[in-house]
């Protein structure tokens, strides 16, 4: 995914929730899915582009409802990039935006 604000404390609640045998993070705009795991012996199902997060629900997957900003934030536009930037990039983001 392309969560260059991503914070470790964010993805380690997310994977550690593990609500259901299958379980998503949609992206800040509620359409997308920033991450998609499943427990140990189970499919992952993974599903793409806009509409994957309501395809992912249909499939059974369980939405985390945590606020977990940082992975939450994809950057598919300059309004988005903006918004990262606020919350703070890692160093090869911020690298490649000097």
């Amino acid at each position: 995914a392309d969560v260059p604000c991503l914070r470790a404390v964010d993805l380690d609640a997310a994977l550690t929730a593990a609500p259901a045998a299958r379980w998503f993070v949609a992206d800040a705009a509620g359409t997308g899915t920033t991450l998609l795991a499943a427990a140990a012996g189970h499919d992952l199902e993974p599903h793409f582009g806009i509409g994957s997060a309501a395809a992912h629900e249909a499939s059974d997957a369980t939405p985390l409802p945590e606020p977990l900003v940082t992975l939450r934030l994809d950057v598919d536009t300059v309004a988005d990039l903006d918004r990262a930037q606020l919350l703070g990039l890692g160093a090869h983001t911020t690298a490649a935006l000097t």
